[in-house]
């Protein structure tokens, strides 16, 4: 028998790598709850499915709150504690996932793609846990909340961590209407919890850390891989971006934290709603090799001033290495005079704590 989730987390507490906080405290008779509806399910062994449908379903859980509230961290030492077959993945992993094996069922001819995807993945796990849901793009939202209600007929319980309230899934986006009936499942089969909190861990991590490096030579690069690692642990996969049915790949990407080159954002013919996709789905964004701007990268330098004012507005944590400090990025050209603006905002988002209670997304 395992630890329940409050236990884990005391240890961690005693081991010095926790701080207790309030706002994670209260989340984790939730958690735990669930762990034991999950163990005392999974003693039914191969009657999973037969007693899932049968029997009143186990509630999962949504864990919501401002970036670096702990959500994630809360979710891994859960998962970590789930003896029952399950699986953890970044939501827009799992979707992109689940994007590939609609495409290789339509090959079949199949009546309906979506319910041998579904089937594949509870066939596999008992519990699903995605972390970081975010829906921008109207090809999720239109598949997600199919793909969730035969999950969960089939007896599949989800976990998942988000920035947003459930109400505020997708705002504004397009065809809204035809969403609403995923939010109202949503709240219908999970338990909502808000993460609400003070303290900022995320923030904690960067606080009288240096965020922009000039020159972006070797030095600063060392700098940057260790930020990286502290960030990753030494974990990353591709993150993949859909804006209107373009795909923009961030190659490393791990539980919140992207990292990639200035060329990537900068030099591809992207536009604010890819900066805005961008800025929904991290909380940190590892830009390097940012060079020096001017006439001969204009249209690359007003696409930097646009990832930037984007990615301020969204209150989302910039690291930075470029040729040289902000002031002294873009000396000439007819854009000199409008980088005024962003050369304010690097500086700004440099501070201690930059974002605050902004940073409640």
């Amino acid at each position: 028998m395992g630890m329940t989730v409050q236990q884990a987390y005391d240890q961690a507490v005693t081991a010095g790598e926790l701080t207790p906080d309030p706002a994670q405290l209260s989340a984790l008779p939730v958690l735990d709850t669930l762990r034991s509806e999950l163990d005392a399910r999974a003693k039914t062994g191969g009657l999973r499915r037969l007693f899932a449908k049968r029997n009143t379903p186990i509630m999962g859980c949504y864990l919501w709150g401002g970036v670096g509230r702990g959500k994630s961290m809360l979710m891994d030492l859960f998962v970590e504690q789930v003896s029952s077959p399950k699986r953890r993945v970044h939501f827009h992993a799992f979707m992109q996932e689940i994007h590939g094996a609609l495409h290789e069922a339509r090959k079949t001819q199949v009546d309906d793609a979506l319910r041998p995807v579904a089937k594949a993945i509870s066939d596999k796990v008992c519990m699903l846990a995605l972390d970081e849901m975010q829906i921008s793009d109207i090809t999720d939202a239109m598949i997600v909340g199919r793909l969730f209600e035969l999950l969960m007929a089939d007896g599949v319980v989800v976990v998942t961590t988000s920035n947003r309230v459930p109400d505020d899934l997708y705002l504004n986006g397009l065809n809204r209407d035809l969403f609403l009936p995923f939010i109202a499942l949503l709240k219908e089969r999970l338990v909502v919890h808000e993460l609400i909190s003070e303290t900022d861990h995320r923030q904690g991590k960067l606080t009288g850390q240096k965020t922009y490096f000039s020159p972006a030579n070797a030095a600063a690069q060392t700098v940057i891989e260790r930020l990286w690692q502290g960030f990753s642990g030494g974990l990353e996969h591709p993150l993949v971006l859909r804006v209107k049915g373009r795909e923009t790949v961030l190659r490393r990407f791990h539980n919140g934290v992207a990292r990639t080159i200035f060329w990537d954002l900068c030099g591809a013919a992207l536009g604010a709603g890819d900066y805005l996709a961008l800025a929904g789905a991290v909380r940190v964004l590892i830009l390097e090799d940012v060079p020096l701007l001017g006439r001969n990268n204009y249209n690359e330098a007003k696409r930097f001033v646009m990832l930037i004012d984007t990615l301020y507005e969204e209150n989302v944590q910039v690291i930075i290495s470029a040729a040289d400090v902000p002031e002294r990025l873009y000396l000439e050209g007819s854009g000199s005079f409008e980088f005024e603006r962003t050369v304010s905002r690097l500086y700004e988002m440099q501070s201690d704590g930059w974002g605050g209670e902004k940073n409640i997304r």
